[in-house]
């Protein structure tokens, strides 16, 4: 590692009262309830009303990181929120810019799926490097993707936790809380085993699709299990493990910022890596935002007391294609504003 140093100066999300919970699942579904809850990991998740979108939730989340904080301090923003936004072939980015008046910014869109974050992290510090211009960056992103499941599709079950919220991310040169190194992995095996099949040019909106066709599916889920079985825990602990030694090499992990899965995947990663109980949160009431799911795990973390000055914290993630993904950083003080804590009621 070099002398420069990223810092990450605040963090917040931002989630909707509405909610799915796994009565509700369950009927739609067919499945016992028992197993949404327990093997799935669902005891409930946030979702957005129909007149919420991506790009509300992200603005929502970047005015609390931005409280107090010149709008016009800011160079850049990254959008690290969902595909799946207000309008397809759309720069939300842009869009979020204007929203929040910051005109002295530039505004770019990146995705990785479930991965965005930690790109978009990766991406803020490869920039701040290069660009002696670059002092302050926003990552803020909104995710809608609840509305892509359907739970009469057996082959998206693993999709079933996918939910509604915001997250935003102020980074700034420092040396407080630095943002370390980054690992990332990519398997192009899966690249067509989870799909929405139309409204590309494979399908195009002209060629007037089925409803069914609008959500996300796998059309060869036993083939995708039997590879995931193979790769994914695999593949999660070496971005892990990687960006963590790569970063602290001396210190091990103290907190791990998971994103939400089955609880067996989750509980399988925390035991490989030796951690116990509080240093990585299960967030059963939540769901799966997507890229905010690492933003969220830190703050419920702070709200819990769990994390101290100098803590190793990795967060990790995967995005459907698939992307594994982890990024290192050190712990020197709170990165949510106690103000935002309130709005974690849950873990």
């Amino acid at each position: 590692m070099n002398d420069f140093s990223m810092s990450l100066k605040r963090a917040a999300v931002w989630l909707p009262e509405e909610f799915e919970d796994s009565h509700y699942i369950s009927e739609q579904s067919g499945i016992p309830e028992f197993v949404v809850r327990e093997k799935m990991g669902i005891t409930r998740k946030c979702r957005a009303p129909r007149e919420i979108d991506p790009s509300f939730m992200a603005i929502q989340a970047a005015k609390k990181v931005l409280r107090g904080i010149d709008p016009l301090s800011v160079d850049l923003v990254i959008w690290t929120g969902s595909e799946y936004k207000d309008y397809p072939v759309w720069s939300a980015g842009i869009f979020v810019q204007r929203e929040l008046g910051l005109k002295n910014a530039w505004a770019f869109d990146c995705a990785a799926r479930c991965s965005s974050n930690v790109l978009g992290l990766k991406l803020a510090k490869s920039l701040m490097q290069t660009d002696s211009k670059i002092n302050r960056v926003l990552l803020c992103g909104g995710h809608k993707t609840g509305d892509l499941v359907n739970y009469k599709d057996e082959t998206s079950r693993f999709l079933y936790n996918l939910s509604d919220g915001g997250s935003a991310v102020l980074l700034e040169r420092g040396e407080s809380n630095p943002v370390l190194e980054t690992s990332m992995r990519t398997d192009g095996d899966f690249s067509l085993d989870v799909i929405i099949p139309a409204g590309g040019t494979k399908k195009p909106l002209r060629e007037k699709p089925s409803a069914d066709e609008f959500y996300l599916t796998c059309p060869d889920i036993v083939g995708m299990r039997e590879r995931l079985a193979d790769r994914s825990i695999e593949n999660f602990l070496h971005v892990i493990k990687d960006a963590a030694s790569s970063s602290m090499a001396d210190r091990p992990i103290d907190y791990l910022a998971l994103l939400h899965m089955k609880k067996s995947a989750h509980d399988a990663i925390v035991d490989a890596l030796e951690l116990k109980g509080p240093q990585s949160i299960y967030m059963d009431h939540y769901g799966h935002f997507g890229a905010p799911d690492q933003v969220l795990s830190i703050g419920l973390a702070e709200k819990n007391g769990l994390l101290k000055k100098g803590d190793h914290i990795v967060l990790a993630s995967a995005g459907i294609g698939y992307t594994w993904s982890a990024v290192s950083l050190r712990y020197d003080e709170a990165i949510f504003q106690e103000e935002d804590l309130k709005d974690l009621k849950f873990n």
